[in-house]
């Protein structure tokens, strides 16, 4: 059976014709396409044929304009130089519906996989090189060809991503087309189309080649490497890779996003503003419904003054796992009904809404305490500037790509090649930040000194006045791998997130136990004043979060409290007078936190949470007032 209805046009359009209007494939080759598909019908040849173009020495006197085309080739790599260009004799109608090809794909991977499978997958690294036109000649793989591969790959890179499953199996695939399709050299007027198609019978992603005009023999087969940018800064930007040009004259400077930015964001989140109430007053013996989906409250709040409903429609608080939509329908209907969360908190739980807002503090280069950020999609030539500025300047360049919404490290990546963070715009929304080249870092007895972060647990009672919390007891993450600014795909060496990778060791300290230990380490740093600092930072953040009305601020709805965990670093830095500091770095902002280990270790970690957002009682719970 083969999974499409065998050869049933109705039945391929039903499994693909999505994928196929979304990429502009014409719907007259879909026909052949499905044919292609089932019989792995790779028919190229017949029609095209790779053809090597000769440099042009710089002494000869040649054709100029020859000579201009290959100053400009985008072709990838260090070797000679090709082409694809069209030999059937008849040419090519792009109104035959038989003038659609199938591409193969020579390396499928994830970016995290690469070294691994080039150092162990029999033959690849050396048909890559070949591909790329790097020297390597020897059987066994040694890590310069590995590291040129893998600095060259982000030239041939195409990218696509599955829509279906775990948060593990969206993360973004990326490829390379086979020779054929690796030799197709860019234009601004391209004579084809490409688009990743994955051919749902047989799971195998394809490249799909059509004819954008009728060609000649002869004529040279392109494709448009930033296909659908039409602003030519951007343009510029997206073909760096290929054709290496500077960013100078950009500022790195970022501008706060319009007003409209903000309400886009808050019609893409369907949430609906509350209306204005009252704040609501309850007796001071009041005992709470709670209606929750959230295991680790059901299984830990014991607190007397709250009892648990299945009933939404009875309950005073409503403690929801997931996101809450409409306070509008809330706030006219139950006013009185307080619920987990605020409206607009997105602003600090989504990474590239965290970096706009933040940067209200601190003046044009944003606070001390939120590394340089840059949203790809909207802030690409800001970043490339700025990437360039460092670089003539001879300062560090490291970085970290991260999407914008994934939680678990997943899909972020450590760099320091420009091409690499640039050709990631394509995968899916990414925020890139100045990877911390000088953290603090803590000595493992097993290991050395390695990396670590620090997770507080901050409750949010109310915005206006502005009301914060943290509980009383951090949360520590290390490294397994002693900390050096090189193997930047090493996982272990430069992320701290391990209770989630099957096989690799979760180090565990105790707060009060690492308080001591780091004291006794870096002797002129008390924890109780690297502690003021961290909390100052969380009152910035949470006051130009709050300073501004909804949607370009978390909501004053005097219904709404929180919880949020807030993931930090110190780095190294250099004081005003002169001194050196450790500088808390605000990393991230997580809604509705895993709090295993809280309960685990501290099980009245829920009763002091309600206690202090609900009954307004935090004198006798393990928390602080920050603000």
């Amino acid at each position: 059976m083969s999974g499409d209805g065998e050869g049933d046009p109705a039945a391929f359009v039903a499994l693909h014709g999505a994928a196929l209007r979304a990429s502009g494939v014409p719907a007259r080759y879909w026909e052949s396409l499905s044919r292609k598909l089932r019989g792995e019908v790779f028919d190229a040849g017949d029609y095209f044929g790779i053809m090597q173009v000769e440099e042009v020495d710089d002494e000869e006197e040649g054709d100029e304009e020859m000579e201009e085309q290959l100053k400009k080739k985008p072709n990838p790599g260090n070797g000679p130089c090709f082409k694809v260009i069209v030999t059937n004799e008849n040419g090519l109608q792009a109104s035959n519906p038989n003038s659609v090809f199938l591409i193969d794909h020579a390396w499928t991977y994830r970016v995290e996989h690469a070294r691994q499978q080039l150092l162990h997958v029999p033959g690849l690294l050396h048909r890559m090189a070949n591909l790329m036109g790097i020297d390597f000649h020897g059987e066994i793989p040694d890590e310069g060809s590995i590291e040129q591969v893998l600095r060259e790959m982000w030239k041939y890179n195409q990218t696509y991503q599955l829509s279906q499953g775990t948060a593990e199996e969206k993360v973004p695939v990326w490829y390379i087309m086979d020779e054929f399709g690796s030799r197709i050299q860019h234009s601004d007027q391209p004579s084809f189309a490409t688009a990743p198609l994955f051919y749902i019978p047989q799971q195998v992603a394809y490249t799909v080649l059509w004819p954008l005009r009728d060609l000649e023999t002869g004529d040279e087969v392109t494709r448009d490497y930033a296909y659908g940018e039409t602003d030519r800064l951007i343009r510029k930007c997206v073909l760096l890779p290929w054709v290496p040009d500077e960013v100078l004259d950009v500022s790195c400077f970022t501008p706060e996003p319009s007003d409209e930015y903000y309400q886009a964001i808050l019609a893409e989140n369907k949430e609906k503003l509350p209306a204005v109430i009252n704040p609501p007053v309850y007796a001071k013996d009041k005992v709470f419904k709670v209606f929750t989906d959230i295991q680790q409250v059901l299984n830990n709040l014991t607190h007397p003054r709250f009892v648990f409903t299945d009933s939404e429609g009875e309950a005073d608080i409503l403690y929801n796992f997931s996101h809450f939509k409409d306070y509008r329908k809330l706030s006219e209907e139950r006013p009185e009904v307080m619920v987990n969360q605020f409206p607009c908190e997105n602003l600090l739980t989504v990474k590239d809404c965290l970096a706009s807002v933040a940067r209200r503090a601190g003046g044009p280069d944003g606070p001390r305490w939120l590394p340089w950020t840059f949203n790809l999609q909207t802030e690409l030539p800001q970043f490339i500037s700025y990437f360039q500025q460092r670089d003539r300047r001879g300062e560090d360049n490291h970085w970290i790509c991260k999407p914008w919404n994934l939680a678990r490290s997943l899909d972020t990546h450590i760099t320091n090649s420009l091409n690499n963070i640039i050709r990631h715009r394509e995968s899916s929304p990414k925020v890139v930040c100045k990877y911390i080249e000088d953290p603090v870092l803590f000595h493992r007895e097993d290991v050395g000194m390695v990396k670590f972060d620090i997770r507080y647990v901050v409750l949010l009672r109310s915005v206006k006045p502005l009301r914060l919390y943290s509980y009383d007891v951090f949360w520590l993450r290390f490294s397994n791998r002693a900390f050096s600014l090189d193997d930047l795909d090493d996982y272990e060496k430069h992320f701290t997130v391990m209770n989630y990778a099957p096989g690799v060791t979760l180090k565990q300290v105790h707060c009060e136990d690492f308080i001591p230990l780091f004291e006794k380490q870096y002797p002129e740093y008390p924890w109780t004043t690297v502690q003021a600092d961290i909390f100052k930072a969380f009152a910035e953040l949470f006051q130009v979060a709050s300073a501004k009305p909804a949607p370009l601020g978390i909501c004053d709805y005097p219904s709404s409290r929180a919880i949020y965990a807030i993931d930090l670093i110190l780095k190294w830095d250099t004081s005003r007078d002169g001194k050196r500091i450790m500088q808390p770095q605000i990393l991230e902002v997580n809604f509705n936190p895993d709090c295993d280990r809280a309960c685990k270790y501290h099980p009245t970690f829920f009763n002091d949470v309600f206690s202090t957002l609900f009954l307004d009682e935090p004198d006798n719970c393990h928390v602080t007032c920050i603000v």
